[in-house]
C-alpha cells in the first residue's frame, strides 16, 4: 500500500454539516484546507443516514396521512400502493443531489477531500487510511468534527438484522407487520411516524414518564393524543430488560422503570412495565435510545487531546481543545447533538484559526421533532423556569382559534411564549402543529435580538397564516388580543 504526505494549514476530520462548514469557511478565509471523511461522499450522518433522508420519508408519510384524513372533508382516495424500490430511489436521489453539491463546493474552494479513516498520530499529524493508500497529513491547525453513532445496548442481539438502529430504519428494507420503537425521543417517534404511515403496527416504550423528555408536557400533549389513537401501544415509565432472537420474531421483555436497582435486579414484583406485558413478540425492533460521541475512535490521545469517559472532547467558547491549535465541534463536544449547532461551531473554529475574534455565543439552540404534528421549542422551557425560580408570564394561543389551522383541518396545535415578568422580554417559546419547525425561527430571532412581547405583538404578521399565532400569543401577554376573549 502506498503512502502519500500532504501539508495543510487546516485539516478537518469529519465531513458532516459541521465539518464541511468549517472547511469551507476556513477556505473562504484564505486557508489551505484538507477535509477528511470516512465515507465515499460528504454530508456525514445528517445528509446520508439522518436528517435529510428521514425528512424525505416523513414527507411521504405526511402525504399518506393527509390523503386518509381528507375523507372526513369529502375527498376520498383509494388506499395508497407502496413501491419501496421507487421510494428508496427517490430518497437516495435527494441525498445524491446534495452530495454532488457539496463535492462541487469543495472543488470551487480548492479544498482537498480525502476519503478514509482518519486518526491522529501526533499533535501535528493525521493518518488517513483509504482503500488503496495511506495519506499522512501534517497540519498547523486541526478541527475535529468526527460526530457520533447510535447507542447500542450490549446485551441485545445486535447482530440480528431484525434489530435496527436509525440507519437500518432509514434503509427501508422492509415494512414489518409489528414494529417496536425502544425510546420515545425525537428519532424514535419520527421513524414511528414513517412506519405507521407505511402500514406497520407501532408500539413505543419509553423509560421516562413522557415522550420527548426535556420538552414541556403541554407541547407534547397534542402529539401524544394523536399517536395514542394511531399506535397499538405507548408504554411510559417502562424499560426493556431483554430481547431474545427467535425464529418467528424478537421476543422483548419489559419491566417498570422504577422496579430495577442500579445493577438491573428487580425490586418490585410483577415482572412487567407500567401497562406493558411481561413480554411480546415483534417482527422488528428499532433501538433509538440516543447517540454516543466518537471521541475515543480517533486516537486523540496521540495528539494530547483530552477525551472524557463518555467520549466527549471538552472545548472553550472558541471551540479550542486543551491543545491550543486543535479545535473540536459538533456532536463530539457535547449536547445538543444537532446539525445546526455543529455548523455554527464549525464557522467559529475556522474564524478563530484565521485570526478573527469569534466565539460560540448563541443564546439558544432550537430543537425540532419532525413528527406529525411537529414540535419545536427554543430558549427557556417552562419546566426549567419553575426549577430555577424565574418569574415569568406565559401565553399559549390555541390553533383551534386560527383560521389557517382550521382550513388545514388541523386544530390541535398551540403556540406558547414565556416572557420575563418584569420586562416582557422573550425567554422561551414553543409550537406544536404542522410546520412548527419552520415557525420557531422567528422566536429564535426574537430572543437573540432581545425582543419583548410588545415588539412581537406590534409586528404585523400576514393573515391567515400559522406564523401569526406567535403574534397572537404575544398579544395575550400584552393584553391586546382580540382573536380570543380573556377575562381580566
Amino acid at each position: 500500500m502506498t503512502e502519500t504526505v500532504l501539508n495543510a494549514e487546516v485539516v478537518v476530520l469529519g465531513g458532516g454539516p459541521g465539518g464541511y462548514s468549517a472547511a469551507f469557511r476556513a477556505a473562504d478565509l484564505g486557508k489551505q484546507v484538507v477535509l477528511v471523511e470516512r465515507e465515499p461522499v460528504l454530508g456525514g450522518v445528517c445528509l446520508n443516514v439522518g436528517c435529510i433522508p428521514s425528512k424525505a420519508l416523513l414527507h411521504t408519510a405526511l402525504i399518506i396521512h393527509e390523503t386518509q384524513e381528507m375523507a372526513e372533508h369529502g375527498i376520498s382516495f383509494t388506499k395508497p400502493e407502496l413501491d419501496l424500490d421507487k421510494i428508496r430511489s427517490w430518497k437516495e436521489s435527494v441525498t445524491k443531489t446534495l452530495n454532488g453539491g457539496l463535492s462541487g463546493l469543495a472543488k470551487q474552494r480548492q479544498v482537498t477531500v480525502l476519503h478514509g479513516v482518519g486518526q491522529f498520530t501526533s499533535a501535528n499529524s493525521l493518518s488517513v487510511q483509504g482503500e488503496t493508500e495511506t495519506t499522512v497529513v501534517n497540519f498547523q491547525n486541526a478541527i475535529i468534527a468526527a460526530g457520533s453513532q447510535p447507542t447500542k445496548i450490549p446485551t441485545f442481539p445486535n447482530d440480528d438484522p431484525r434489530l435496527w438502529d436509525s440507519t437500518d430504519a432509514l434503509a427501508l428494507s422492509q415494512i414489518p407487520k409489528k414494529l417496536l420503537i425502544v425510546g420515545g425521543g425525537i428519532i424514535g417517534l419520527e421513524m414511528a411516524t414513517v412506519y405507521h404511515a407505511f402500514g406497520s403496527e407501532i408500539s413505543v416504550v419509553e423509560l421516562m414518564d413522557q415522550i420527548i423528555p426535556g420538552c414541556d408536557k403541554d407541547l407534547i400533549t397534542p402529539l401524544f393524543r394523536r399517536i395514542k389513537k394511531q399506535y397499538k401501544d405507548i408504554w411510559l415509565e417502562t424499560r426493556v430488560t431483554a430481547i431474545e432472537a427467535q425464529e418467528d420474531g424478537l421476543k422483548v421483555s419489559f419491566d417498570r422503570a422504577d422496579s430495577l436497582s442500579a445493577g438491573g435486579i428487580p425490586t418490585v414484583p410483577g415482572g412487567q412495565g407500567k401497562g406493558a406485558p411481561e413480554s411480546e413478540l415483534f417482527d422488528a425492533v428499532l433501538v433509538a435510545v440516543g447517540r454516543r460521541p466518537n471521541g475515543k475512535l480517533i486516537a486523540a490521545d496521540l495528539a494530547g487531546v483530552n477525551v472524557n469517559e463518555q467520549g466527549f472532547i471538552p472545548v472553550d467558547k472558541q471551540q479550542r481543545t486543551n491543545v491550543p491549535h486543535i479545535f473540536a465541534i459538533g456532536d463530539i463536544v457535547g449536547n445538543p447533538m444537532l446539525a445546526h449547532k455543529a455548523v455554527h461551531e464549525g464557522k467559529v473554529a475556522a474564524e478563530v484559526i484565521a485570526g478573527h475574534k469569534a466565539g460560540f455565543d448563541a443564546l439558544t439552540i432550537p430543537s425540532v421533532a419532525y413528527t406529525d404534528p411537529e414540535i419545536a421549542w427554543m430558549g427557556l422551557t417552562e419546566t426549567c423556569a419553575k426549577q430555577q425560580g424565574i418569574a415569568y408570564d406565559k401565553a399559549a394561543f390555541p390553533w383551534a382559534a386560527s383560521g389557517r389551522s382550521l382550513s388545514m383541518g388541523r386544530k390541535e396545535g398551540i403556540t406558547k411564549i414565556l416572557c420575563e415578568k418584569e420586562t416582557g422580554r422573550i425567554l422561551g417559546a414553543g409550537m406544536v402543529g404542522p410546520n412548527a419547525g419552520e415557525l420557531i425561527a422567528e422566536a429564535v430571532l426574537a430572543l437573540e435580538m432581545g425582543a419583548d412581547a410588545e415588539d412581537i405583538s406590534l409586528t404585523i404578521h400576514p393573515h391567515p397564516t400559522l406564523s401569526e399565532t406567535f403574534a397572537f400569543a404575544a398579544e395575550m401577554i400584552t393584553g391586546t388580543i382580540t382573536d380570543l376573549y380573556i377575562k381580566k
